[in-house]
């Protein structure tokens, strides 16, 4: 049995991997869908190269599938692609969009592999919280919505940065504060169960339109043993 995590990196379907693997079912592969349309409604799509990097500090296997084109079938029939493979349960970070989750759960309902989604349907705040309070080191890594402003740009999600997004939220325009519509993107550097973590050695920052993003160029895994933690962005 082959346990997959439909990963791209980010703080959501990271942690519903360490949440699979901290209830006993273990992960085996994280899966990467990299889509042709970077504005895609169904994958994340920022810094995606790094999963290698994550799956190795993890110790797992990793395998990018490319979605060949940029409609919604082409989008389903990655998936496919990318499940049919293997069996046993398929993990997925999805939160509330509800665009993701009918299609994820006719993929796997059609290929026969069960569906671990643990994060859905839960509160945004709570879910924010759980992750950082696991240990997750989580970066902002791009930003899309009125009241996330440019500064935030790399920036570490901790509690602080949390009760930011959420007073903005109130304050000047409704947000999702977990980012499940787009708002903001994040990429994990460091999960408790790694041994290494995740380095970011030169990093640019775009802007397009009213989305701002951070690409990183180059990184590199750090053992946690090494006495000598490299500055993060």
């Amino acid at each position: 049995m082959t346990v997959s995590a439909l990963v791209s990196g980010g703080k959501d379907s990271i942690y519903s991997a360490y949440l699979a693997d901290t209830q006993g079912l273990h992960v085996d592969e994280l899966v990467v869908l990299k889509p042709a349309d970077p504005d895609s409604m169904m994958f994340h799509t920022p810094n995606l190269p790094l999963v290698a990097l994550q799956a190795q500090a993890w110790g797992k296997a990793s395998r990018t599938v490319q979605v060949r084109g940029a409609s919604e079938r082409d989008e389903l029939d990655a998936v496919r692609e990318a499940l049919s493979d293997a069996k046993g349960p398929v993990v997925a970070g999805a939160i509330a969009s509800s665009y993701q989750w009918s299609h994820l759960q006719a993929v796997t309902f059609s290929l026969r592999r069960p569906l671990y989604s643990p994060l859905w349907g839960k509160d945004p705040g709570r879910i924010v919280r759980e992750e950082i309070g696991a240990g997750l080191d989580i970066r902002l890594v791009q930003l899309a919505a009125e009241p996330l402003t440019p500064e935030l740009l790399g920036h570490r999600l901790d509690l602080d940065l949390l009760h930011e997004i959420e007073r903005r939220s109130r304050e000047v325009r409704a947000v999702h504060v977990a980012g499940e519509g787009g708002e903001y993107e994040t990429l994990v550097t460091d999960v408790p169960d790694w041994s290494h973590r995740l380095i970011l050695d030169r990093v640019d920052s775009e802007q397009h339109g009213s989305s701002s993003r951070l690409v990183v160029r180059e990184a590199h895994l750090e053992s946690k043993g090494a006495s000598h933690r490299t500055p993060q962005p």
